[in-house]
């Protein structure tokens, strides 16, 4: 159980101890590091402008450095773990690798007052922080935040402040959703009309009506927009998992390459939601279509996992094409519903051959399943994940029913329209994922916001917090440190940060008048 001598930290982390005195940010503090610890410190750095001052990144051993970064094995056995010592005089960052030096950074901005989180000073300096002493690690190894930016494409500028925020959180994947029926959104060389044509639709259904927008929409991003992207991320020790979706989710590549669907015939990027009818053909010709995209995506994304979607693939157009069961009788299945599997297994084949892991949502371990070095994203249910646990597959555990943060947030009629279900952040506080039991393991948790009623950066905001601050406490404290009631409690403190930085977050007590969260108000039903 949490201790109410621990700060308003949102993750709660594993040991605070209140210490006599107070630290001054002020313009004779300088920033101490060396070798692997610079990154950090250059993010610590950039993260203090708030402050009235940017400290200089000197030396560790310089002797005007009053806040010293540094790695050390010692400070945890844990990849993750790190210490944070503030003293009067001086502040020590340790941490056992430089990621847990990155999440060591994020708590220290967590111990400044909300104010000092914004661009510029509004407060005269110095900036004080009470003294104390922090151990911390997390209780997962992915703690992941999902961002679909195929229904609603966002800009570059917007994923990188959604890095920055789950950064704060010590949130340390963004699994970027790059493509689906209504859009395509990565520059692939070898195949200009998946930017050309797959990128754009025509226009968007409106709400849950049978009209239209009549408005264009699209984008994509190019391959120095993506190593933008990962590179940023990167330097907050954010791994960035892009996810292909395949063989279905592909009506938008249909509309480019008709010749990879099983009819031939011409489709439009979808305008509406749900699910496309459209999949790619069980043929060399769309397997090598998947391969040159991968490798684009491998060169472009160093990461270790590459997911391949894998969900919601209607079997409708393999049924009723002889070729499919031609095909699938060449190959030894057992009936044209097998096709996913084995089209998914040449792609981990290709995929780990490059030294890289699979992803894929959990129908991946169905009709015929996956290779045990898969990593299965448990959606339908949690009880997918723990059947995939024992059939041997990492997982990480992110079931619709508490995890998909597309849900409303409550019952009220002000709420904006999202696409069903109810996710309060009392759910989300109280959750706790089951371990399983077999050869597999859970590596963690991931918040979802698929974006078909987010259609912008300020929807997507409201959609993802206070719900994702909660997850972040799921994914990082330890059981017996986590208390819902307690972390409600901390809630408003740490949205005095998010105001500060300016996020359009949905207030506990309700939207607020007029407040922007989706495409329109909820319908009575």
């Amino acid at each position: 159980m949490p201790d109410h001598d621990t700060p308003d930290l949102i993750p709660l982390p594993l040991v605070h101890r209140r210490q006599p005195g107070m630290f001054a940010i002020d313009a004779g503090t300088a920033i101490g590091a060396d070798g692997d610890a610079r990154p950090a410190a250059w993010v610590l750095h950039d993260a203090l402008a708030g402050t009235g001052t940017r400290p200089p990144v000197v030396a560790a051993g310089d002797p005007a450095a009053s806040i010293v970064l540094r790695t050390d094995p010692a400070a945890s056995d844990r990849p993750e773990g790190y210490t944070l010592m503030v003293r009067p005089e001086r502040v020590e960052l340790a941490g056992s690798t430089p990621e847990a030096l990155s999440r060591a950074v994020q708590t220290f901005r967590q111990l400044l007052p909300p104010a000092a989180l914004r661009r510029s000073p509004v407060a005269a300096a110095p900036t004080v922080i009470g003294c104390c002493r922090i151990e911390d690690a997390p209780r997962y190894s992915w703690r992941g935040v999902h961002l679909d930016v195929a229904r609603h494409f966002m800009p570059v500028s917007f994923v990188l402040r959604m890095i920055d925020l789950a950064a704060l959180h010590r949130l340390n994947v963004l699994h970027l959703h790059l493509t689906d029926d209504q859009g395509w959104r990565i520059a692939v060389p070898s195949h200009p009309r998946l930017t050309e044509v797959s990128a754009w639709r025509a226009e968007t259904v409106i709400g849950r009506t049978d009209a239209f927008d009549g408005t264009p929409h699209g984008g994509f991003y190019t391959l120095d927009d993506l190593r933008e992207i990962v590179g940023y991320a990167a330097a907050r020790s954010v791994t960035v998992v892009p996810e292909i979706d395949l063989p279905g989710h592909v009506q938008a590549v249909l509309a480019a390459y008709p010749e990879l669907g099983n009819t031939g015939r011409p489709v439009d990027v979808r305008r509406t939601w749900g699910v496309s009818t459209n999949v790619l053909a069980p043929t060399d010709e769309a397997l090598g279509f998947a391969r040159d995209v991968l490798d684009t995506v491998l060169d472009v994304f160093p990461g270790p996992w590459v997911h391949l979607g894998g969900d919601e693939c209607p079997r409708t157009e393999w049924r009723a094409s002889p070729a499919a069961a031609i095909r699938a009788a060449e190959l030894g299945l057992g009936s044209v519903d097998e096709l996913q599997s084995w089209f998914l297994r040449q792609l981990h084949g290709h995929v780990t051959a490059r030294g890289r892991r699979v992803v894929g949502w959990d129908e991946v371990a169905d009709d015929g399943g996956m290779p045990v070095d898969t990593v299965v994203m448990a959606w339908r249910d949690s009880d997918r994940g723990v059947a995939a646990i024992k059939a041997g597959h990492d997982v990480v555990m992110c079931p619709e029913q508490v995890t998909y943060f597309d849900h409303y947030q409550s019952d009220g009629q002000d709420e904006p329209l999202a696409i069903g279900g109810l996710t309060t952040v009392e759910d989300v506080a109280a959750w706790t994922p089951p371990n399983g039991d077999g050869p597999g393991r859970v590596l963690g948790v991931q918040g979802q916001h698929w974006s078909e009623y987010l259609p912008t950066p300020a929807a997507v905001e409201y959609a993802a917090f206070p719900r994702l601050s909660a997850l972040a406490e799921v994914g990082w404290t330890a059981p017996e440190r986590r208390d819902a009631g307690d972390l409600l409690r901390r809630l408003p403190a740490h949205l005095r940060r998010l105001d500060a930085l300016g996020v359009n977050y949905r207030p506990l007590e309700g939207p607020r008048p007029g407040q922007r969260g989706g495409t329109g108000r909820r319908r009575r039903r």
